[in-house]
């Protein structure tokens, strides 16, 4: 196991037991990291969270024996990235680990998709997770000098979905920005990669679905949220120090490209 004591994560969109970004911060303080969390509740209720999972994670994260912390912020707000890293700073310190978990999606095709339901989807996808990136990258830069074990870990998408063209659009600018990101960041000690984890089964996915989607997994079960986490736990560990600038499928061989 990735051995990440003495370091601190920043994880945003952990809102639901079942999800990914629950997953991410569990995984994480089990190899030692110090966890802050972020969640959305206008967004969490649209996508079935749990009632007070923030503060159930919170507890059980520390159980774990790591210091955590979360706050409840929108990053579609142009202050969104300055108050989650002050929050950071004032709660448990200056982070070395970033995970671009959280995300906006409400699907839209051909016929449904206009310029609001874009717009929202680029203020989350896009602009949010692109501003707190870089606005992690500066404090980092500040406060290691000589850093060279920086992480930020986005979460991608991708597919011939037509029901969700804002979302796969969106989540593709953050799959093309990952290598030229990297070059920028890798001179103060940053790391920058993305994580395609194919479809997950993080409470979405139905009896129907379930059907159609797993003949198409060559491992003979659909993906779970502790599959993505394990990768991005490594990602975030000190033996990833020589990868940067990559989109990673972590999809068990998922063959409905």
């Amino acid at each position: 196991m990735a051995n990440l004591k003495g370091k601190l994560a920043i994880v945003t969109g952990a809102s639901r037991s079942k999800g990914i970004g629950a997953a991410i911060c569990r995984s994480l303080a089990n190899a030692g990291a110090d966890v802050f969390f972020t969640h959305w509740s206008p967004f969490d209720e649209m996508s079935g969270n749990d009632e007070d999972f923030p503060n159930m994670l919170c507890e059980e994260l520390r159980n774990i024996g790591v210091n955590a912390a979360h706050m409840e912020v929108d990053l579609s707000s142009n202050e969104s990235s300055s108050l989650i890293m002050d929050r950071v700073v004032e709660t448990l310190g200056t982070p070395g680990i970033l995970v671009n978990n959280a995300t906006f999606e409400s699907p839209a095709s051909f016929r449904t998709l206009n310029r609001e339901i874009l717009d929202m989807h680029y203020k989350v996808n896009n602009s949010g997770t692109l501003m707190l990136s870089l606005e992690f990258a500066k404090r980092y830069e500040k406060s290691f000098p000589e850093g060279k074990d920086g992480r930020i870990i986005n979460m991608v998408s991708k597919g011939p979905d037509p029901n969700n063209l804002a979302y796969i659009a969106t989540k593709g600018m953050i799959i093309a920005i990952t290598e030229p990101l990297s070059v920028a960041l890798v001179p103060i000690g940053i790391t920058v990669n993305s994580v395609d984890p194919g479809p997950t089964d993080s409470g979405w996915i139905n009896d129907e679905l379930r059907e159609q989607l797993l003949p198409l997994f060559p491992t003979g079960r659909i993906g779970v949220p502790e599959d993505a986490a394990r990768l991005i736990t490594f990602l975030a560990s000190d033996d990833s120090g020589w990868i940067t600038g990559q989109t990673i499928k972590s999809e068990g061989g998922f063959l409905g490209k």
